[in-house]
């Protein structure tokens, strides 16, 4: 069995590489005339495909539960901060597919350095960080994050700040919940059971369903980020505890999740 998995998912990473090579070139070249949320949709058309690929190549389907507490994609008056469980690399493909609004991602610059696909991601109006100046980073994201809340276009962080196992917590990081407070808008908390099929720093994918949870939008105004941020944590942790319910049974035995 697992050695069908690693076939599929060989293919899977062939179909991945052959398909960014011509689209990131492709909307290189758009973006010479085009900019903007003309430009973010043709582009996130390659993250479809390889949503589809793992779907038909890898078995990895999806459910969303949630998506009608977020605004609708004609109502641009209400932008919203989204914090979310970081699992896998699926969720950071699937989420520009799933939202009806344009996304930007706060992201490592070093990201940008990645062939064709971070190329693709510069020209796009997102937020890329020096993770090793903090200060200059928050300022950063404060800054694009106020602009982009007014053009209608949702800030996406990962609390965490990077990918935790299937079962596993990290430390939850305050800069989503700061953002929401000095943009004036809600948070909305996501949790994903990604690591089921595609697990962490790895492209070994095992057909099954990914869980999208979404959380109802939670004010920011008068409250305190750290404060905040408990809120969606503890959201967050207690869906993740719905959604996939073996995995914290493993790891609340001491024995590792299966994924």
């Amino acid at each position: 069995m697992r050695l069908l998995w690693a076939l599929r998912s060989f293919v899977f990473v062939l179909w991945m590489a052959a398909t960014v090579i011509p689209w990131g070139t492709l909307m290189l070249l758009l973006s010479i005339f085009w900019r903007g949320e003309k430009l973010y949709w043709p582009t996130m058309r390659w993250l479809r495909m390889a949503i589809w690929g793992a779907r038909v190549i890898c078995g990895v389907n999806y459910r969303v539960h949630g998506l009608d507490r977020l605004p609708t994609k004609g109502d641009r008056r209400s932008a919203v901060v989204l914090a979310s469980k970081h699992q896998s690399t699926w969720e950071t493909f699937a989420y520009p597919t799933l939202m009806p609004h344009p996304l930007a991602y706060v992201f490592k610059r070093e990201l940008l350095y990645v062939p064709f696909f971070g190329w693709a991601m510069g020209r796009l109006d997102m937020i890329h960080i020096d993770r090793s100046k903090r200060t200059e980073a928050w300022n950063k994201v404060a800054a694009q994050g106020k602009r982009l809340a007014a053009e209608g276009i949702w800030v996406i962080m990962f609390p965490e700040g990077t990918r935790a196992p299937r079962g596993g917590q990290g430390s939850y990081k305050s800069g989503a919940s700061r953002l929401a407070i000095a943009t004036g808008v809600p948070i909305v908390p996501i949790a994903t059971s990604s690591a089921k099929c595609w697990p962490r720093k790895s492209f070994l994918l095992r057909p099954g369903v990914v869980d999208v949870s979404i959380g109802h939008p939670i004010a920011s105004a008068g409250r305190e980020p750290d404060e905040l941020m408990r809120e969606v944590e503890a959201w967050i942790e207690a869906e993740m505890r719905r959604l996939d319910p073996q995995a914290y049974a493993s790891t609340a035995t001491g024995r590792p999740a299966s994924a």
